[in-house]
């Protein structure tokens, strides 16, 4: 495996957490709440000035984690790129929902932060943050690591003990 597949999909997955984190103002209007994800990050290392930046760079750097894991898994899923990536991400939106209840309980700034436990508005507006980077990340990933510079899985050879395939060793071996 080449290292630029996850490095392409950790920048993909940067990209998709920066345009969530432009478009929160608006969703955050739309929907009626004040749920920020930058500043629910941010606030957790620092409550002064710099949580903004705080916050951003600590979401940029979720984003490109899931997007180097995503470019790992997404030769191994079949399907249109688009329906990987919003799977993906509504998989982890449903899956750590719950923690909210943690985090309005834990949170050194919870007196600052909009409540997410039985919260429906904040709920739907993860949803769509959620549904955004799954899209995003699709596409840019797909773009980034296109599949015909990629060798195809079917052709690597493995054995089921996961070391090789001992008839593959023998004949690059003779070949050399």
């Amino acid at each position: 495996m080449e290292l630029r597949r996850p490095l392409n999909g950790a920048l993909a997955g940067a990209a998709a957490a920066g345009v969530w984190a432009a478009q929160q103002p608006l969703d955050k209007r739309v929907f009626g709440s004040r749920y920020d994800d930058v500043e629910l990050l941010g606030k957790l290392v620092t409550r002064g000035p710099a949580w903004p930046a705080a916050g951003l760079g600590l979401h940029m750097a979720n984003g490109a984690m899931f997007g180097a894991a995503y470019a790992l898994a997404r030769p191994l899923v079949p399907g249109p790129p688009v329906v990987a990536g919003v799977a993906a991400a509504m998989a982890e939106h449903f899956g750590f929902w719950p923690l909210g209840a943690l985090i309005d309980r834990h949170h050194p700034a919870r007196k600052e932060l909009e409540p997410l436990q039985n919260n429906r508005r904040a709920f739907g507006q993860a949803a769509w943050r959620h549904l955004l980077f799954g899209i995003v990340l699709a596409e840019l990933e797909r773009r980034l690591n296109d599949e015909t510079e990629f060798e195809p899985l079917e052709q690597v050879p493995i054995s089921s003990n996961g070391h090789g395939n001992i008839e593959h060793a023998a004949v690059g071996a003779s070949e050399s």
